[in-house]
């Protein structure tokens, strides 16, 4: 049976209830953190060598998908009523809004550590520990807005930018090209600094904190924020539906991207699927 992702603005008191008690009961059973884990070790940029899968690749959109499907499976073991819900940044774009609420994912970091003390997340809760992160920190951290530094969330024009470009990807296939809507939504932009990071890069930034970095599940807004990622990578293909994920053959031995990123029809690590696989999710979800 497909089921129902909302925009997190639209659910009701007890959808916000057992989203937030599905993923708390994950972090006690200990899976929530095989999650951050897991991104951490497939957090591979395009200065490194070897296969990269979740970042500055085609696979970006497809892996977070399926790593979308497998924490919603998770939620959904513990409770079959809970999907995951996705944050609308375009129009929710205040410090105070949804999802920064005291019922759902907490507010700010305090001023001096960044520690979030609101919300069921906070540290003070003792149902929040961080256990693997880029610091030794074991509280979760925020700074919305970087109040030292101030940055603004991608606008509707900056996503526009990106799903009006109909090739999904381009060669060399990494962080440096300039066409192809992959990286004009994963955001990896030229120059230095704040304009440098678009759209999904850019929402990571604007969380700050935990959010920056390849521990970032470690807040669980970064599903909230993927999943939106997701729905624009479907918006993308209702409106260019005559193209697919590209490549769609591995490049070659004298490339310099040989063995470095998945071609339509390779296997997707971790998992035992393809992007071909992925692209089309309409038989398990769909958005509201």
């Amino acid at each position: 049976m497909v089921y129902i992702r909302k925009d997190v603005s639209t659910l009701t008191t007890g959808e916000r209830r057992r989203f937030v008690r599905a993923l708390l009961e994950l972090k006690r059973r200990g899976e929530y953190d095989e999650f951050v884990r897991m991104h951490i070790d497939y957090y591979v940029s395009d200065g490194e060598g070897g296969l990269r899968t979740a970042h500055m690749t085609p696979s970006f959109l497809p892996w977070h998908r399926q790593f979308l499907l497998e924490l919603e499976n998770a939620l959904r073991r513990v409770d079959p009523s809970v999907t995951v819900p996705y944050w609308d940044w375009t129009r929710d774009r205040a410090t105070t809004s949804v999802p920064w609420t005291a019922d759902l994912l907490g507010g700010n970091g305090r001023r001096s550590d960044r520690q979030v003390t609101t919300g069921p997340f906070a540290y003070t809760t003792g149902n929040w520990t961080i256990k693997d992160g880029v610091t030794d920190a074991e509280f979760l951290t925020r700074d919305l807005g970087r109040a030292g530094d101030p940055i603004g969330l991608p606008t509707k024009a900056d996503v526009e930018w990106a799903l009006s470009d109909p090739v999904y990807d381009v060669s060399p296939w990494d962080s440096t090209v300039t066409r192809g809507f992959r990286n004009k939504l994963e955001g990896w932009g030229t120059g230095r600094g704040s304009t440098a990071w678009l759209n999904h890069n850019r929402v990571h930034r604007w969380v700050g904190g935990a959010m920056v970095g390849g521990a970032s599940v470690n807040d669980p807004v970064f599903w909230l924020h993927h999943a939106f990622i997701d729905l624009l990578w479907t918006r993308w293909q209702r409106r260019h539906g005559e193209h697919r994920y590209l490549p769609a053959e591995p490049p070659l031995p004298d490339s310099s991207q040989f063995r470095r990123v998945v071609a339509r029809h390779q296997t997707l690590p971790p998992w035992d699927v393809t992007p071909d696989q992925l692209e089309d999710a309409g038989r398990i979800y769909r958005y509201a």
